[in-house]
């Protein structure tokens, strides 16, 4: 076991350099002229683009320009973000919270339903319930979750006006956030407001996050709820189960005992593959809604042609997805005792 950790955590570095140079690889598909425009902050900047151009190395090929990047980023300069105005590393200390407290939101109920309504979908097979289950997760695969995004905010901001449109707390509650009243713990906003006891902030925060939450849940949830379903009508067709019934086990013994801890194989996958989804659609419902985390600083560095931004959050993305993916394969150990690794 120990030996399969270190090697995964010895390829991490080697997925980072692909996942980087690809993107490097990429960016020089942007003319220099263009990319030498978000480094101007003014005006008279603008008519200075050839030495822009010259002092960031933006003429050389794909390897000068890596190779220049790499040595930065080894000895902890990510190098500096024209979207933020700030160097990359803070921006990703300070922004990063807000999209784990996002995530944290969306995948705990994103797990707990999509397994849920899964394996029940499986057991009332071709009922009802099931059916309704499969086409609320098939509207929810089809559905792009921009235009999911559009559609709440159209109802619940626009026409309604019951929930909050943008941002992650109201100007109120930011204001008591920045005068110190909610003390800086973790970063997590809800978590930090309960600690300091002020509620009013905590209710606030919980509010701004309901629709992204939501439409995170919709679009990822979807393929949970459908590999799940996939998942449990296997194991429930396997012949120990049948061999199980003729013995007269009860239905639920068999659902809950012997299919559910069966199937959680594939559950246990689908729940990395969701961490990976929800890390892709935070940026579309950050952007979306105004949401002050890394995948909106995301969206706005690739449009602007950002290298140094894009880059740190390739970094940042990779590392957790590689993490994750590691978590994953520990789990099947626990999940099902005939799996080893060496």
């Amino acid at each position: 076991m120990l030996t399969f950790v270190i090697r995964r955590l010895l390829a991490l570095p080697l997925i980072l350099l692909a996942v980087t140079l690809l993107i490097v690889l990429v960016m020089q598909l942007i003319p220099p002229e263009q990319r030498a425009a978000v480094y101007a902050s003014n005006l008279q900047q603008l008519s200075q683009i050839p030495e822009i151009i010259k002092a960031n190395h933006l003429d050389g090929n794909v390897f000068e320009q890596y190779g220049l990047w790499l040595r930065q980023a080894l000895s902890g300069n990510l190098g500096f973000s024209r979207t933020s105005g700030q160097p990359v590393l803070p921006t990703l200390l300070s922004r990063f919270p807000a999209t784990l407290e996002l995530a944290l939101y969306t995948l705990i109920p994103l797990i707990t339903l999509g397994v849920w309504l899964g394996g029940h979908a499986a057991v009332h097979r071709n009922r009802t319930v099931d059916t309704v289950i499969r086409v609320i997760s098939v509207v929810g695969y089809s559905v792009p979750s921009f235009v999911l995004g559009v559609w709440l905010l159209v109802i619940f901001y626009g026409a309604l006006d019951l929930l909050p449109g943008t941002g992650n707390l109201s100007n109120d509650a930011a204001v008591r956030l920045l005068t110190g009243e909610v003390r800086h713990v973790t970063g997590l906003v809800t978590v930090d407001a309960l600690l300091s006891g002020r509620l009013d902030v905590f209710w606030d925060a919980l509010v701004h996050l309901i629709l992204p939450v939501f439409t995170l849940l919709v679009v990822s949830g979807a393929g949970l709820i459908k590999g799940t379903r996939a998942s449990m009508i296997e194991a429930l067709n396997s012949d120990y189960i049948r061999t199980a019934r003729a013995k007269g086990v009860s239905e639920r013994v068999i659902v809950r005992k012997h299919a559910r801890r069966n199937a959680l194989l594939t559950v246990v996958t689908l729940s990395a593959l969701s961490v990976s989804g929800l890390l892709q659609g935070a940026v579309i419902a950050e952007t979306l809604y105004g949401y002050p985390g890394v995948g909106s600083w995301a969206a706005q560095a690739a449009a602007l042609g950002d290298m140094p931004g894009v880059l740190g959050f390739a970094l940042l993305t990779a590392t957790i997805v590689v993490t994750v993916n590691l978590l994953a394969d520990l789990a099947y150990t626990l999940v099902d005792p005939r799996v080893r690794y060496l």
